[in-house]
């Protein structure tokens, strides 16, 4: 019998990261599932995950702090062994005039985006280069590509990420590791209903597909990027209705 994989969702309390932890869980996975602060939520994922049959180590922590994550790898090895796939989709955004980005709020949010994505993945490339395969998703923004007005830090993150991901997956392809990033547009999350309904309107008429993404959609597309295909590498893969 194939031993079971394991997947490492960030950020999976709500939103794209809860269903990618789920998706993953019904393709057969066991599922490791983390967040900041709501452990509510994040129980909330992991029933639905275990509803499913299948193994879930939540953990909650800042990603953003390495010897945070080292913890929770210890857990995973402990409970699982390595990781077949590491999905980085812990993040935040914050909307306002650069003149008025404090320090703090820089660093906290390249911390949490950024940062986080170099901690799980410094943890986790020494074992998929020992198993000689693995797969890295990383979960971007568009902003990440183009930049926003009034979220200079928020695009400096993702294009942080999104540059990581290129850098990366150039030199781990040769160990059978593939790297790549989803650019997300606007997706239907608690994240983006922090917009007045009048903005959020006006956002989606600027989207060809005329409506909001759904996180079920990144989840399906970030579970592909997993499968069969080990010459995909390196990629920012924008998910956005025709929209950038």
């Amino acid at each position: 019998m194939m031993k079971r994989k394991t997947v490492l969702v960030t950020g999976a309390s709500r939103g794209i990261g809860k269903a990618i932890a789920i998706k993953f869980a019904r393709e057969n996975y066991n599922v490791v599932i983390t967040c900041l602060s709501n452990k509510e939520q994040l129980f909330e994922t992991k029933s639905t995950i275990e509803e499913l049959g299948r193994s879930c180590l939540p953990f909650i922590g800042n990603m953003g702090d390495y010897l945070v994550v080292k913890q929770l790898f210890e857990q995973i090895k402990d409970s699982f062994g390595s990781l077949d796939v590491l999905v980085n989709n812990a993040g935040i955004a914050s909307i306002g005039l650069f003149t008025d980005l404090t320090p703090d709020g820089w660093s906290r949010i390249i911390e949490t985006n950024l940062t986080s994505v170099y901690n799980t993945c410094s943890l986790a490339v020494p074992d998929m280069i020992h198993n000689k395969k693995g797969k890295i998703i990383n979960i971007s923004s568009v902003w990440g590509n183009v930049g926003a007005s009034c979220e200079v830090a928020y695009s400096a993150s993702k294009g942080g990420v999104n540059s990581f991901t290129k850098a990366l997956a150039k030199e781990l392809a040769p160990c059978n590791i593939q790297v790549n990033a989803i650019a997300c547009g606007l997706i239907n999350t608690d994240m983006n209903h922090t917009l007045d309904q009048s903005d959020l309107e006006s956002l989606v008429e600027e989207i060809p597909a005329n409506r909001l993404g759904q996180p079920d959609e990144v989840a399906h597309l970030a579970f592909q990027l997993t499968e069969k295909n080990e010459y995909l590498t390196g990629q920012i893969i924008s998910l956005d209705g025709g929209w950038i």
